[in-house]
């Protein structure tokens, strides 16, 4: 890396029912992507007492971002719909051209 360069990594959206993530990182596949949500909204016993291996370091949870830059979109099923808050959101990344990502099947999170 050149002095003074410096690279900014992506920034994307994993839906979950009503919870939502801004991530910073490559857009996950889709068993990467039920992972970290599995990791961030249900921790295990093993997660709590912080023997589980670390969350891969490619993907950040962050806050405080402007969804313009949103450059993916993964929104994965759930029994549960998206708040409308969410689903305008979602609504209003693709109407920009950014692709989103359905995932359903039979690999649940939870």
């Amino acid at each position: 890396m050149q002095s003074g360069t410096f690279l900014i990594t992506p920034l994307g959206l994993i839906v979950y029912g009503e919870d939502h993530f801004l991530i910073r990182g490559p857009k996950p596949d889709a068993a990467m992507a039920r992972y970290l949500v599995r990791r961030w909204i249900f921790p295990s016993i093993e997660d709590l007492l912080g023997t589980s291996p670390p969350i891969p370091a490619d993907w950040q949870i962050t806050t405080s971002e402007f969804r313009e830059n949103i450059e993916w979109t993964i929104v994965l099923s759930c029994a549960q719909s998206p708040s409308p808050a969410v689903a305008q959101l979602v609504a209003e990344i693709a109407a920009r051209g950014v692709a989103v990502e359905y995932l359903s099947g039979s690999e649940s999170v939870e």
